[in-house]
């Protein structure tokens, strides 16, 4: 029975994808070795490395404006410590959107003064704040585009004097976007990407330096860049498979053809949300993520119901987050329409039981 994945993470990947690293994970381009078991500085895996940098700055159209690409180890959790330690000097602001938002700061409180512009805390973050100011003399300001747990997502970005920070881990390469606005963007690969083990970050190289403190190798990002994104051994299926769903991504058109696809998705889903009478949709409606749609069951005591008929459809990796509860449809790039339909035909269905 076909299985329609909607896992928030690690999540749904192309087939293809999936067919060539499994290839590959035996017989690396027939050369008779594995490709995780070939010297990561060997040239097969270096040109891996290069080709999905460079693809990666490609499909967010910024080569050659001063970006370079890393993919490193420690998922963006590392990545709220690491933009710290590079690029905070005295103060940075911070919007509290989420939970993710909310650990951002948390570590970043280790090392300075941390503000937050503005916070949607008090509605259980199910709203993007707005309408709020970036003091000019902060060193940065971060926020994050999607709020994987609660369904929301920024639809806009602020204009600011200082450098932007953002953690894409869930909506990257999904949409369009001036990509060129944002400073640094981080982003764990395992949604729109790849497996977990690798985080993509995408720097402007003039906004680092600046910082009088010592960083550590490991957690500093011109080590990193200096060494090709292979100042230690990095995650090479990761990387592979990574760079493998850049290529599909291209092939498909880049992310402007993608983006049209995952709008017919949203709307498909939100659709069906608004006009059952049986669910009931988590983020405000301005404010909801076409990558993860949130929704609560009415009546409780259709639950069984539901989620019997949920499995007898193979939907898989449907349930929302404890702190938000109900139903979480993650529709990520690879998801396919179809997948979609088949979840509405049975909330459809569920409806015409009730």
């Amino acid at each position: 029975m076909k299985k329609h994945n909607f896992s928030a993470g690690p999540c749904i990947l192309p087939p293809e994808v999936l067919l060539k690293a499994s290839q590959a994970v035996v017989d690396l381009d027939n050369s008779g070795l594995s490709l995780i078991e070939i010297s990561h500085r060997s040239k097969a895996f270096v040109d891996i490395m290069e080709k999905a940098r460079a693809l990666a700055l490609e499909l967010l159209g910024l080569e050659g404006k001063g970006y370079k690409a890393l993919f490193l180890q420690g998922g963006a959790s590392t990545q709220f410590l690491m933009v710290a330690l590079n690029l905070l000097e005295k103060r940075a602001g911070y919007l509290n959107s989420g939970t993710w938002a909310a650990k951002s700061i948390k570590e970043a409180k280790i090392y300075d003064d941390i503000y937050e512009v503005a916070s949607s805390k008090d509605a259980n973050y199910n709203y993007i704040p707005k309408g709020y100011d970036i003091p000019s003399d902060y060193d940065y300001f971060h926020c994050t585009s999607n709020n994987t747990i609660f369904g929301t997502q920024m639809k806009a970005f602020p204009k600011c004097d200082i450098p932007l920070i953002c953690d894409m881990s869930s909506d990257i390469f999904s949409r369009t976007l001036d990509f060129s606005q944002f400073d640094l963007i981080y982003a764990g690969a395992q949604k729109n990407m790849g497996p977990a083990g690798t985080t993509l970050v995408v720097i402007k190289e003039d906004v680092l330096g600046k910082v009088s403190r010592k960083i550590p190798s490991m957690m500093d990002y011109k080590v990193h860049l200096s060494k090709g994104s292979m100042f230690n051994t990095p995650p090479v299926f990761a990387v592979y498979t990574s760079m493998l769903t850049l290529e599909w991504l291209k092939n498909l058109g880049g992310i402007a053809a993608i983006e049209k696809e995952n709008e017919k998705k949203a709307r498909l889903m939100y659709s069906e949300i608004d006009l059952n009478p049986l669910f009931k949709g988590f983020a405000t409606k301005e404010d909801r993520s076409e990558m993860n749609a949130t929704f609560t069951l009415e009546n409780e005591n259709l639950k069984e119901t539901f989620e019997t008929m949920l499995k007898e459809a193979g939907i898989n990796g449907l349930n929302g987050h404890r702190s938000v509860g109900g139903y979480r449809a993650s529709m990520y790039n690879a998801l396919p329409l179809d997948s979609v339909k088949v979840l509405v035909e049975v909330m459809s269905e569920l409806e015409s039981k009730a």
